[in-house]
């Protein structure tokens, strides 16, 4: 018995090496702007175009980074989309984000590059600084400052990139009344609220993320929080309360200056008075 388990071990010391040192599986992505289809880690990594790109300041990791990557561009087959449509991007935590046509396709041509960074199943990325693993496919931006790309607007873990309805189309219980002023503070939020916030969150129940709360049902912040505090927890939520299990991040002034925060408020305040 003792020399049949000895017999055993060369075997079991081979499966461990092999479960070890074995790639992880490849991941696939759900690209639909059109027609759907379905490409892996492999067949991205082996397009032609695929190239090592260099992004001085990454959003992630707060510091330089080299990925293989392909042009997002050439990823959706096409040159365009409709006025009326977003290119959403979903990610496997949840969170979603809408990109307006003209950021991926700025009129002039000259705007920020969007790229797919694909991690390789042999050789995965090391941890954000917040702990979060990015992989298998992260949407990285080459001279963001061009088209004022914000943080919001580099999702990771994604898993699907679909052209849908934009949200101004899709739930007019977003807008602001007609009788809001062109160039309101109150009409900038919901700009910036549609861009930034509802990633996470819904309001008056539109919205297709459900990471956060609504923020309109079946109460809105601006009436429980005072302007300072509500601030304040967007700037850094842990400066008022901390608890298990805490989601939402800061916006530090590079991310969401002054002038959009002091909006997203007004916006907000704004909308406490028509909960639907």
């Amino acid at each position: 018995m003792l020399d049949l388990r000895l017999g055993l071990w060369p075997a079991l010391i081979c499966a461990t090496i092999l479960l070890i040192v074995a790639p992880s599986s490849a991941a696939e992505l759900i690209v639909n702007v059109g027609r759907a289809k379905t490409v892996t880690t492999e067949e991205l990594l082996g397009r032609p175009d695929a190239a090592t790109i260099d992004v001085p300041e990454d959003n992630a990791y707060q510091r330089a980074m080299t990925y293989r990557a392909v042009p997002l561009r050439a990823i959706l087959g096409v040159d365009s989309l409709p006025a009326d449509q977003d290119l959403q991007i979903t990610a496997i935590d949840g969170f979603i984000t809408n990109l307006p046509p003209r950021l991926i396709f700025p009129p002039n041509g000259k705007g920020a590059e969007p790229w797919l960074a694909i991690e390789p199943p042999d050789k995965p990325w090391p941890l954000t600084p917040g702990g979060k693993a990015p992989g298998p496919f992260y949407l990285v931006w080459l001279n963001p400052s061009a088209s004022g790309v914000v943080s919001e607007q580099w999702p990771y873990q994604v898993d699907a990139i679909r052209s849908v309805p934009s949200r101004a189309a899709l739930w007019p219980q977003i807008a602001v009344g007609k009788d809001v002023a062109a160039k309101s503070p109150i009409r900038e939020g919901q700009i910036v609220f549609a861009k930034q916030c509802m990633v996470c969150h819904q309001l008056n129940g539109a919205g297709d993320s459900t990471m956060g709360p609504d923020l309109n049902q079946p109460r809105n912040p601006t009436e429980y929080f005072q302007p300072w505090a509500l601030k304040a927890l967007i700037r850094k939520p842990s400066s008022l309360r901390r608890w298990p299990g805490m989601m939402m991040p800061g916006f530090n002034p590079t991310q969401l200056g002054d002038a959009d925060l002091d909006a997203v408020v007004a916006y907000l305040g704004y909308m406490a008075h028509r909960h639907r």
